[in-house]
């Protein structure tokens, strides 16, 4: 599922609600990087597992959503594509708020969207959360021999800003998937460990009512059957 948003939230949230009864849980995610850095790419690949090839900027923001199996818990990420260029920071700024996790894009052969990286993540961990879950994603990989940005130099930056890190390629597919899961499977295991408390405002993570049956099993009962992931 992959529409179109340019100012408003409300018509894709009340579009998942429908099925919620099935999940785990609902996690919101941001894509977030420097126009051009093929943010929307990195969207439609993970979503619809293809390459998109008529890309333009994105005006304002996009919106897509996937269901995926974590550590044996069915997630629904609901993912916020915003625009990367400055005219639109002030639109793209309120869908920040009560993001769970983010992917940090850049374009591995611009040293200009690399260096724009620190105000990408500031902005992230200042206006959606401080406890917000980033994953920097190199993307363009295809395009090695064009490269201005080395693995190393941005496995550093990563490493400083206690952020995972992948290089990724929307054209062939490569770490896509990868980079969207880890990052989940990380806010999974802050859950577990009580680090994140989904009941927290601004978590940018639900429950799901399949995990709030589990909630009121009475002990001792057996497990109910976790429903697998259809994507």
């Amino acid at each position: 599922m992959l529409t179109r948003h340019h100012t408003h939230t409300q018509v894709a949230i009340s579009q998942l609600i429908w099925d919620r009864w099935q999940l785990d849980f609902l996690f919101k995610f941001l894509v977030i990087g420097s126009a051009g850095a093929g943010k929307s790419c990195l969207l439609h690949q993970f979503i619809e597992t293809k390459f998109k090839q008529d890309s333009n900027h994105t005006i304002g923001v996009e919106f897509g959503s996937r269901v995926v199996n974590v550590g044996g818990k069915t997630v629904k990420l609901q993912i916020w594509d915003t625009a990367g260029q400055e005219r639109f920071r002030s639109v793209t700024r309120s869908y920040y708020r009560g993001a769970a996790g983010a992917l940090l894009v850049y374009d591995i052969t611009s040293r200009e969207t690399y260096n724009a990286l620190t105000n990408w993540l500031t902005d992230a961990r200042t206006l959606a959360s401080p406890n917000i879950v980033i994953i920097l994603c190199g993307n363009k990989k295809d395009l090695d021999a064009d490269r201005e940005v080395t693995f190393l130099e941005a496995s550093r930056f990563a490493q400083e800003n206690e952020l995972m890190f992948l290089e990724t390629s929307a054209l062939t597919g490569e770490n896509v998937e990868e980079a969207f899961l880890k990052t989940a499977r990380n806010i999974l295991n802050k859950i577990e460990s009580g680090e994140l408390d989904p009941e927290r405002m601004g978590s940018g993570i639900q429950y799901g009512d399949s995990s709030l049956r589990q909630l009121r099993q009475p002990r001792g009962s057996t497990a109910q059957t976790k429903q697998q992931c259809n994507c």
